[in-house]
């Protein structure tokens, strides 16, 4: 049985990632820097800005790895209580979605940002959640050059955040989903 469940930055990460764009959106603009959309407003590396959003990214991806571990920790705390006898976990895969990190692919030191994927090296464990209620699936990688050693992660959303929130409630609980897992055996 595999327990799954996902969080990212809880918002901060997306705070961040905000801000720093109107960084880039603001220096794109004193440096005449002509872009046929402002969304592709970009931070030149070895600058300032581009070394101060990386660490705050840096910061939120480590944040959010250390919230999904402290949540899964309760998660399994609860599961053993409500089953009666403790849960002894086998397996936990604990991996980042929609994040950025510094890489070597094809010879060269690139930055890869993985939105809507995650890091799918050959035999990297991963987890494609389903999306609100549909199957959710334990992988590995295949380490496919092409793609970046990427897979998309899936879990599109059915409600909005606010519509779930209204929508799923004690009374009303939904199943189990999303982006870190843990594999466990239930004896007695």
């Amino acid at each position: 049985m595999w327990l799954f469940l996902h969080s990212g930055s809880r918002g901060v990460g997306n705070k961040i990632a905000q801000h720093h764009i109107r960084v880039a959106q603001e220096l794109c603009r004193k440096w005449w820097i002509d872009l046929p959309d402002r969304d592709l407003a970009y931070l030149v590396e070895g600058t300032p800005e581009f070394s101060r959003y990386i660490a705050e990214l840096r910061w939120a991806q480590h944040f959010a790895l250390l919230n999904r571990e402290e949540m899964m920790d309760r998660v399994i705390r609860q599961v053993s209580e409500w089953v009666g006898v403790p849960v002894e976990e086998r397996e936990r895969i604990n991996c980042h979605h929609n994040f950025t990190e510094s890489e070597e692919h094809f010879g060269k030191r690139v930055w890869v940002s993985r939105k809507g994927a995650i890091r799918a090296d050959a035999g990297r464990p991963g987890l494609i959640p389903g999306s609100m209620g549909t199957a959710s699936y334990v992988v590995e990688g295949l380490g496919d050059r092409m793609s970046l050693n990427s897979s998309p992660h899936g879990a599109g959303r059915t409600y909005s955040r606010s519509a779930a929130r209204r929508t799923f409630t004690q009374d009303r609980s939904s199943p189990w989903w999303w982006c870190s897992a843990v594999s466990f055996d239930v004896d007695g």
